[in-house]
């Protein structure tokens, strides 16, 4: 909103800051953290009083996670998603698609998400929405993406299939690629969801993926460097960087109180809307691949859940001491905070990886 200060810069030059996404990126950081800090804990307060007990725990769970984490409120995935709404809102150009279509797919996941935690609250039960009703809302709103992405790239990028490194390699889809759009997004939306179990665990692995894909945004957007880094430009995704920003400043702002002990846990509220918004963006960006890289410590985590249920489907047996891997390693004997600190390290470190395919050929 705030680009259109820009109609005054002829009367008021000191306007032209608002053109460059560097500095709006910048404010929406500012205001998403801003309003995670001042509404933090009126949110967290309001939640405890209408929550009573809080997010049910798994009995089938570590069994630590039953004394510790017990009636801690849930949805605080909203006071992420209303100060990144906000700052994008504010900071970001109205005129861009690529924004409107990554805000529709996190709104719209972040409302199965609140479905799913508010069905699991008045119930008292574990069991939320039923699954089959959470992927086919997840599919309508990733094919709509797809199709809205496919409206947006330039022609000869329309319906293809970019790969990392082998940069003059395009694998034309075409309508083929509405389908595999909607496995990123459906696909990194319910890997972070998995990934959510653990104080602090998901929210900083998202903020660091979420943080390269808006250097990747940054990048394929911009005419100049997409030519010096010999990668597909996309005009306008450079204006995601503003939302991925107004993302890192929500996030920091939430994980003030998500770091252990938990004062709020995101639930899948947070977590189905952040894991769709990143599978939304390396859509956008044509860097689906490079999602698979980035956010590496996700597709483990998802991996891990399909390899143990199923093995144990045909043998009876378990890969894993429990599913998804962060619970392997807490049964191992290490401890939680042990545990969120490594996972942060790998995903950092395949970050670096993701972002180097950006100049390797």
């Amino acid at each position: 909103m705030l680009y259109f200060l820009t109609e005054l810069s002829t009367q008021f030059s000191f306007l032209n800051v608002f053109r460059y996404i560097t500095f709006r990126a910048g404010g929406a950081f500012m205001t998403a953290l801003l309003f995670g800090f001042v509404f933090g804990r009126p949110l967290i307060d309001m939640l405890r009083l209408r929550q009573g007990r809080g997010q049910p725990i798994r009995s089938d769970g570590p069994q630590s996670h039953i004394i510790s984490k017990a009636g801690t409120p849930t949805m605080g995935g909203l006071l992420i998603l209303s100060a990144l709404t906000f700052a994008t809102v504010l900071w970001a150009r109205w005129d861009n698609g690529f924004v409107w279509m990554v805000l529709f797919v996190t709104l719209g996941f972040g409302m199965i998400g609140f479905a799913d935690d508010y069905a699991k609250v008045k119930r008292q039960t574990v069991d939320g929405v039923s699954g089959k009703l959470r992927l086919g809302a997840g599919f309508l709103i990733a094919l709509i993406a797809g199709a809205w992405a496919m409206h947006l790239h330039p022609e000869g990028l329309t319906g293809m299939l970019a790969f990392p490194v082998l940069k003059g390699l395009l694998l034309p889809l075409g309508p083929a690629f509405l389908l595999f759009g909607m496995l990123v997004i459906v696909g990194a939306a319910n890997a972070v969801n998995l990934t959510d179990g653990l104080d602090g665990l998901a929210i900083m692995p998202v903020m660091i993926a979420a943080g390269a894909f808006g250097i990747i945004a940054y990048v394929v957007g911009h005419a100049n460097f997409a030519q010096y880094l010999d990668v597909h430009f996309v005009p306008g995704t450079g204006e995601i960087t503003v939302f991925v920003a107004a993302l890192i400043g929500a996030g920091l702002g939430f994980l003030w109180y998500n770091a252990p002990p938990a004062a709020v846990f995101m639930g899948d509220t947070g977590s189905l809307a952040l894991g769709g918004a990143l599978g939304a963006i390396a859509v956008a960006t044509k860097h689906e691949i490079v999602l698979a890289i980035v956010g590496g410590l996700f597709v483990v985590e998802a991996l891990s859940v399909i390899i143990q249920v199923g093995y144990y489907k045909r043998t009876k047996k378990r890969v894993f001491l429990m599913a998804p891997i962060h619970h392997h390693f807490e049964k191992k004997g290490w401890a939680e905070p042990q545990i969120v600190i490594r996972f942060w390290i790998v995903s950092l470190i395949l970050a670096v990886i993701g972002l180097a395919t950006l100049k390797l050929r």
